[in-house]
Formats: C-alpha cells, sequence, structure tokens
C-alpha cells in the first residue's frame, strides 16, 4: 500500500501515521475511496470491524460469519436466500387510488340522477304545452337526453375505473403480505447462514481470541464471544483473508509492524 502525504509517499504493509494527526474516520474513508491512500479495496469484513477502536460496536457472530466467507466457505442457505432476494426484486405492488374512483363514480352517478330528472321533468312539461312552446320543449328534452346519455357513458367508466383500482388495492396488499413474508424468510435464512458459517471458523475464531492482545472467550459449543469488542474484531481480522489496510486506532500492539504480524493484514496505525 502507499500513502501520498503530499511532500511525502510511505509505503509498506504497516504504516504510522500517528505524527500526522490523522483522525480514524479520516483514514478510514480515504482507504475506502482510494484518495490519497493506494491499496486493495475493503469487504464486507472492513465494513464491520475497521477502523478498531475502543467502544467499537460490533455485531461479533456476523463479522465471524464474514471472516468466514473470505477464506472461501459458504452456507447452505446461500442459494435460497439469492432467490429470495431476485423474487424480492420483482415484487413492486400497483399504485391503486380508489378514493379518487370512488368520488368519481359518486360524482357521476350524482348527475346522471339530476338529468334523469330533468328529462322526466320536461317530458311532463311537454305534454302539458302547445303548439310553439311544445317545440322549445321538445329541444330541451333531447338535449338534456343527450347530456343524459354521455354522463350515463362516464358513470359506467367510472364504475370501471373502481373496480380496476379495487382489483389492483387487492394486488397490492398481496405483493405487500408476500413481501412481508419473504422479507422474514430472508432474515431467517440470513441468521442460519451466519450461524453455519461462524461455527465453521469457531475453532479458528477461538485461536485467533487467544492470540491477540486483550481478554475475551469463545465458548466451545455455541461459539458465543465474551469480552470486549476490540479483542473480537482483531481475531476477527486475523481468521479472515484481508487484502486492505485495516485501520487501527487502539493501544494493543507495540508498533505496526507487531499489529500485521499478529493480525496478517496490513495495518495503518492512527
Amino acid at each position: 500500500m502507499n500513502v501520498d502525504l503530499g511532500e511525502t509517499v510511505r509505503t509498506g504493509r504497516a504504516i504510522d501515521l500517528r505524527d500526522r494527526g490523522l483522525d480514524a474516520p479520516t483514514v478510514e474513508r480515504a482507504v475506502r475511496e482510494s484518495d490519497w491512500i493506494t491499496c486493495q479495496t475493503p469487504g464486507e469484513v472492513h465494513e464491520r470491524v475497521s477502523p478498531i477502536r475502543d467502544g467499537l460496536s460490533l455485531a461479533v457472530r456476523s463479522a465471524v460469519a464474514e471472516a468466514a466467507r473470505t477464506r472461501g466457505l459458504s452456507a447452505p442457505q446461500d442459494e435460497t436466500i439469492a432467490a429470495v432476494r431476485r423474487e424480492l426484486r420483482t415484487l413492486d405492488p400497483p399504485d391503486a387510488d380508489c378514493e379518487a374512483a370512488r368520488r368519481r363514480v359518486a360524482e357521476t352517478g350524482e348527475r346522471e340522477s339530476e338529468l334523469s330528472e330533468r328529462v322526466s321533468e320536461l317530458r311532463g312539461t311537454i305534454d302539458a304545452l302547445e303548439g310553439d312552446d311544445v317545440d322549445e320543449a321538445i329541444e330541451q328534452r333531447e338535449a338534456a337526453a343527450r347530456r343524459l346519455s354521455e354522463v350515463r357513458t362516464e358513470r359506467i367508466a367510472a364504475e370501471q375505473a373502481l373496480a380496476h383500482a379495487r382489483g389492483q388495492a387487492r394486488e397490492a396488499r398481496d405483493a405487500r403480505d408476500r413481501r412481508l413474508r419473504l422479507e422474514d424468510r430472508e432474515k431467517n435464512l440470513r441468521r442460519a447462514a451466519r450461524d453455519r458459517l461462524a461455527a465453521e471458523v469457531r475453532d479458528a475464531f477461538a485461536d485467533a481470541v487467544e492470540t491477540v492482545p486483550g481478554e475475551g472467550t469463545v465458548e466451545s459449543t455455541t461459539g458465543d464471544f465474551d469480552g470486549d469488542t476490540v479483542t473480537a474484531a482483531l481475531a476477527v481480522v486475523r481468521i479472515a483473508d484481508v487484502d486492505a489496510p485495516v485501520v487501527l486506532a487502539c493501544d494493543r500492539f507495540d508498533s505496526p509492524s507487531d499489529a500485521a504480524a499478529v493480525l496478517d493484514a496490513p495495518v495503518l496505525r492512527v
């Protein structure tokens, strides 16, 4: 790895940056963005453990499982997880606005009723009229009848639109229910895969916990870790196949080169 500090470039597997006054997030960001640090691309293990510093929040079993994957291991649930995720990507619940469709049906229905009453009123008026007044009333009735026909067509279309919206709403509910079931299934599968992978490297992780500086133990049957998260993170790095530098912001090693040797990984000390 190369670290370009402007006036100088530092190279090697273990680089000390404590004299530069750089904080851990700044250096970690440079590692991820390949800014002024040239190195291998960090992976999932880095996402979980780096930078390693006091107070690190770490899901230990998940980190151990990711370390197992860097060693070429896989879980029997992986193919099913991939299939579930593919199906989740296809679930796109349709938009359905039943309320607007219901309002349209109500509005057209009300206009249809008013026009129907108007046509009936004009029919009665015609029966009571004579002469030219009859012709005018007939024209009014015919105009009202034409408008009534138009509104009736609008009402039928609105009812069909409402039926379609209700169908889409049912499809959306079914898709949401399906998504929730699939998300639960994916979560359970990922948990099972995590546990399986962590179990595969349980002994290696336990040995690493004993090797790295710090306090911690690994339960022999469950693989549960008891100790501080810095120790766990260091042990995860030790068992992982790591090419990108790990940012260390903890006083656990005599020197960056000592850390790189114990962790078997490139190290940036801040």
